[in-house]
């Protein structure tokens, strides 16, 4: 028998899928938007060897701007705008599955858990060859000795191309390399991070909402505690698989093929601590994102619901 939850989920059956898509697009570009430039640190920070270049979070913003400007905390972004087409994906298997799974079981934790899952296999499959580029162009500027690829205007030491003839540079130095498949250098170690943190954020954003509303007064807005429950889920979830992101980075950035090996070397070099590089860098990008990824989506599908649900729900 399912629980009666203080907060309602509004389920994929529920939705206008019309206005669903039309608004999650703007609101999938705003978050990329917001958070891209602590992504670039964190990537940076995970990269670099010890405290060779930065040493932390705030110390990598401030040299970024100082060197490189504003621009240079947006390397890549164009390309990784393309990642939209993932974002999609991502919603729409996380609620599809969620629905499906909703047929054989009513308990929240385990649709929760699979649909994350899911949502991110899908997902990670579009993403890792827009991921490898765009962390290649991040690396450049300040961390290109970090990386295998460097754009022909710093090869040569002309002017820098815009950034679409970057971003042709890498996509031609990437495949004379490596061919198609490094555009999918990572994946496996991207599937070990991000299906667990996806399956791991869902089950507990439901819960921390659902936690945090048994101790709020009974005219808390919804919305508010949902605000609440995405960072302390997204904390949780980052701190849980940062080691294996630590290992993805360099496995795409530095073309190294075995996750295994990757991370034994790591270890050995760094010690645990390595395990924890760009923890905080991502714990602060998740930060506003979780925020701004619930209130957004919660939003979106509120405004999504078909017209006769819509007096029927109590936020």
């Amino acid at each position: 028998m399912q629980q009666k939850r203080n907060i309602q989920i509004i389920e994929w059956e529920d939705l206008d899928k019309r206005k669903f898509y039309s608004f999650g697009l703007f609101m999938t570009m705003a978050i990329r938007a917001t958070v891209y430039p602590a992504t670039l640190i964190r990537t940076r920070l995970q990269v670099q060897k010890g405290k060779s270049l930065y040493t932390g979070t705030y110390d990598a913003f401030c040299k970024i701007l100082r060197s490189e400007g504003l621009r240079g905390l947006y390397r890549g972004f164009m390309v990784n705008t393309f990642t939209l087409i993932s974002g999609q994906a991502y919603i729409t298997t996380y609620e599809v599955v969620r629905n499906y799974v909703s047929n054989y079981s009513k308990d929240n934790t385990l649709k929760s858990l699979v649909a994350g899952g899911s949502a991110s296999l899908v997902a990670q499959s579009i993403t890792v060859p827009i991921d490898v580029i765009s962390q290649q162009l991040m690396m450049q500027g300040q961390g290109e000795h970090l990386t295998r690829f460097k754009v022909k205007s710093k090869l040569s030491g002309a002017k820098p191309s815009l950034s679409f003839g970057q971003t042709r540079d890498i996509i031609a130095q990437i495949f004379a390399a490596d061919g198609v498949r490094g555009f999918y250098r990572g994946y496996v170690a991207s599937l070990l991070t991000y299906i667990p943190n996806s399956a791991v954020w869902w089950p507990f954003y439901h819960f921390y909402a659902e936690q945090l509303s048994k101790m709020a007064p009974s005219d808390c807005p919804h919305l508010l505690l949902q605000a609440m429950a995405g960072p302390l889920a997204a904390a949780t979830a980052s701190t849980v698989t940062n080691p294996m992101d630590v290992v993805r980075a360099r496995v795409q950035v530095e073309g190294r093929t075995s996750v295994i090996e990757t991370f034994n070397q790591l270890i050995r070099e760094e010690g645990f601590w390595g395990m924890t590089k760009g923890l905080s860098a991502r714990i602060i990008s998740s930060t506003p994102t979780a925020i701004v990824m619930v209130v957004g989506y919660e939003t979106l599908k509120k405004l999504s619901l078909r017209p006769e649900l819509v007096d029927s729900r109590h936020w």
